[in-house]
């Protein structure tokens, strides 16, 4: 895969993790859902920290871009 297809791949993943609002959700689906939630942001954060990691071990800061 292509570093242009890996980042359209990860802005388009960004995109849709923004449209989630669990606030929105009635207590009872959050309850339901919780277990697949659960291991849905465990599984991503492990990802996010992988790809961090291999960032930094190159020796490279992931900083937050400043807003004009």
């Amino acid at each position: 895969m292509s570093t242009n297809e890996v980042m359209a791949r990860l802005e388009a993943a960004v995109s849709a993790l923004g449209d989630v609002d669990v606030s929105a959700w009635p207590d009872e689906t959050l309850r339901e859902r919780l277990g697949e939630l659960s291991t849905a942001l465990v599984a991503l954060d492990a990802v996010l920290a992988r790809v961090a990691g291999q960032v930094r071990d190159r020796g490279l800061r992931i900083e937050e871009p400043v807003s004009a």
